[in-house]
């Protein structure tokens, strides 16, 4: 005579249930935990990414708070976007960045030679033709956000560089009360 034991539902053929086992709860833990690592995983990852954006988020706001130049040269990125060649051996190089909504700017200041004076103004596609003996071309507001001095009493040289959109706009005012070190001053505009 042919005994056939019924098997609990959910219970695989051939495997005794465990004494205590009720029918489907060996299935239910796998369930459950596969459940909880879907829902945890991303969560921690989620977590893990919200510290990290909220520490870059920390550091940003603390470089933009930052008043005054960065000592160094600007990235090539940079000095493309803001069209500011700046030429090879200047020294005391130094800029700044701002960004809003409507306007960036980049203000940026070097001291070179005449030839590498004449080599900035050649990447630009003009010349020192350009400069007005005598000008400023710095309005006082855009000279103190980096707290440029562009006092009276020095000989001064200036003019804008206007390009089309969406080149910046250029304002060059160059110190050339020492024609063999001119100290170039540039305040360069993108409006977006």
């Amino acid at each position: 005579m042919n005994q056939t034991m019924s098997q609990p539902a959910g219970q695989p053929t051939g495997q005794q249930p465990e004494p205590g086992d009720k029918p489907g709860q060996r299935r239910g833990w796998r369930r459950n935990l596969g459940i909880f690592l879907l829902i945890a995983i991303p969560a921690g990852y989620l977590a893990i990414s919200a510290q990290k954006s909220r520490g870059s988020g920390e550091d940003k706001q603390e470089n933009a708070a930052a008043v005054g130049l960065t000592e160094g040269w600007p990235t090539k990125v940079q000095r493309r976007i803001y069209d500011t060649p700046i030429p090879s051996y200047s020294k005391n190089v130094a800029f700044y960045e701002t960004n809003s909504w409507q306007t960036s700017r980049m203000y940026v200041q070097f001291t070179t030679t005449p030839e590498g004076l004449d080599h900035f103004f050649s990447r630009l596609g003009t010349t020192r033709e350009v400069l007005n003996d005598g000008r400023i071309t710095i309005d006082d507001k855009a000279a103190g956000t980096v707290g440029w001095k562009l006092a009276a009493d020095t000989k001064w040289a200036g003019g804008t560089i206007d390009q089309k959109d969406p080149e910046p706009t250029l304002d060059v005012t160059v110190d050339v009360d020492d024609p063999d070190r001119p100290r170039v001053y540039v305040v360069s505009t993108v409006k977006p």
